[in-house]
């Protein structure tokens, strides 16, 4: 009985080493295979453009805080917490060529707000010089100078399928694909901006550029002027600006911006036209007085 006691044991003992041995191989099997899905999802979609800005949370919660505590305290009740929550789900985890109006609608809901009469100011390959003006004169407002323009302005982003759901290394360019995060924001902000303009509306264009200064597949182009609304905007103004020094590509009577008069016109919006307006060449001055064109300017002023 002893001998058949320690036999049943031994056969017992075996059986367990067995089962723990199973088990120390069934463990090691799944960390080998949870590290190769790791690696996987680990690979990120390459494109050509820059990857998102770094530290983009701080960036964007960062603006949005600054933007409603001084440059607009009216905005003071604005959630900018639940602002940037609603923009990163926007885009992580998606593929960047794939994002939809609807992923933005929200954020746009929740930044927007109005634009007061009489101070919208657009642009299209003017972004220094206008923005330079609107430093130096409150009186008018870019798209970057609103909620959301202002978050946004010279940062990128983008999602990626897999993990870690956002791709630091590159982003579409806006030629890789339409549907990008930042094309489809910009376009979607652009478009809010000009459907809540009113009164005098002002575009300030650049003359020095030999294709013309009013392109149709731009921004402006394409987007703003078809969602100005004829009962809200009195008359756009626009402001064709030249470099300092030329060259002088196209004035007011120009090919493109005949094509420009015309399609607003066709929407029933009032136009006009300025020649190199004598506050902003005053500020394009300001950086070199010297210049002849200067001079000349300063010669109109007296």
């Amino acid at each position: 009985m002893p001998l058949q006691n320690r036999s049943s044991r031994g056969t017992i003992l075996l059986v367990v080493i067995m089962v723990l041995i199973m088990t120390i191989v069934a463990v090691l099997a799944a960390v080998l295979l949870a590290n190769g899905t790791k690696e996987t999802s680990m690979q990120l979609l390459q494109w050509k453009g820059t990857g998102t800005t770094k530290n983009l949370h701080e960036v964007i919660l960062g603006r949005c805080y600054n933007y409603i505590t001084t440059v607009n305290p009216e905005l003071r009740d604005k959630d900018c917490q639940k602002i940037w929550e609603t923009m990163q789900k926007a885009f992580i985890y998606k593929n960047p060529c794939n994002i939809t109006t609807e992923d933005y609608q929200l954020l746009l809901d929740l930044a927007s707000h109005p634009i007061p009469c009489n101070k919208s100011l657009f642009w299209s390959k003017t972004n220094d010089l206008v923005h330079r003006y609107t430093k130096t004169n409150h009186n008018f407002l870019t798209l970057e100078d609103t909620l959301l323009g202002y978050m946004a302005d010279g940062v990128s982003w983008c999602g990626n399928p897999s993990s870690p759901g956002i791709n630091y290394e590159s982003c579409p360019k806006w030629s890789e694909c339409e549907s990008n995060p930042t094309s489809v924001y910009w376009k979607m902000a652009s478009r809010m901006f000009a459907e809540a303009s009113c009164g005098v509306v002002q575009v300030m264009l650049n003359g020095s550029i030999e294709a013309g200064a009013f392109r149709s597949n731009s921004i402006f182009g394409s987007v703003e002027i078809f969602n100005l609304d004829p009962d809200k905007v009195s008359t756009v103004q626009i402001w064709l600006m030249q470099n300092i020094g030329g060259p002088a590509s196209e004035s007011c009577t120009g090919h493109s911006i005949t094509r420009l008069k015309s399609i607003l016109e066709e929407r029933n919006l009032h136009v006009s036209c300025e020649d190199n307006y004598r506050p902003v060449q005053l500020l394009q001055c300001a950086s070199d007085p010297d210049h002849a064109d200067c001079r000349l300017c300063t010669n109109s002023v007296q």
